[in-house]
């Protein structure tokens, strides 16, 4: 089996990558972050580029939305591409009063009712665990970088949470989810197939126990401190 939806030589993806699930985001960080970027894939509009952070290596993967858009370019980036880490990074909104707008959350496990990891993994486990040693990583990085920031459990949901009232289906999760997302669980459940190492964090930008909106400028600089941590750690792996 070759791999269909990305196409470039193997030489051009390197080991650690940086997952938004926003094509026009990758592009974004490999034009501000990254030095001597280029471009490897444009294969469906999914960008990739590769370059290096503080002369380090790094590939950009895009993703798209959901679980199994995540889950065709994880498979394909670990499979074929010989990724060994995958850091996604994300938007979500808040489920939790204990997080707030501009918090990041570092998922240490993800809580979802996809049936993904079951016809994958042939589990019936919905909650699915982020690599330890990254996500330690993560939060010394955080520390260092003074970003305020969450650690512990995501909802992953199959449906944008604003198109319906997910309270029903939060009632029978755990009581600790802090975000909903719709990426991770995805992820973490392909890593967990193929033997390779995954990690999430997300940066709040909606909440409904707050009134606090956040400007375009504010939104920018809060998700460029979520790509710094993303970088700053996954140099160090």
């Amino acid at each position: 089996m070759k791999p269909i939806h990305i196409v470039t030589d193997k030489k051009n993806i390197y080991k650690n990558v940086i997952m938004p699930g926003d094509p026009l985001r990758a592009k974004y960080i490999a034009q501000n972050f990254l030095k001597d970027a280029k471009l490897v894939n444009d294969t469906r509009n999914m960008l990739i580029y590769s370059g290096t952070y503080k002369g380090k290596k790094v590939t950009v993967a895009s993703s798209g939305m959901g679980i199994p858009s995540v889950g065709i370019y994880a498979y394909e980036l670990y499979k074929f591409y010989n990724v060994k880490n995958i850091i996604r990074i994300g938007t979500s909104g808040a489920l939790s009063k204990e997080v707030k707008i501009n918090d990041i959350v570092i998922a240490d496990s993800a809580y979802s009712l996809s049936t993904f990891n079951k016809i994958l993994n042939d589990s019936n486990d919905n909650i699915l665990y982020g690599n330890k040693k990254i996500n330690n990583l993560l939060e010394k990085e955080a520390l260092k970088l003074n970003l305020p920031y969450k650690r512990g459990m995501i909802y992953t949901t199959d449906v944008l949470d604003l198109y319906i009232n997910i309270d029903k289906y939060l009632k029978k999760a755990p009581k600790d989810i802090l975000i909903s997302e719709m990426e991770a669980f995805g992820l973490f459940a392909t890593s967990k197939y193929l033997n390779k190492n995954s990690s999430a964090i997300v940066t709040v930008v909606d909440s409904k126990f707050e009134k606090k909106k956040i400007t375009a400028e504010m939104r920018e600089k809060n998700l460029n401190d979520m790509i710094k941590l993303a970088l700053e750690t996954i140099i160090k792996l």
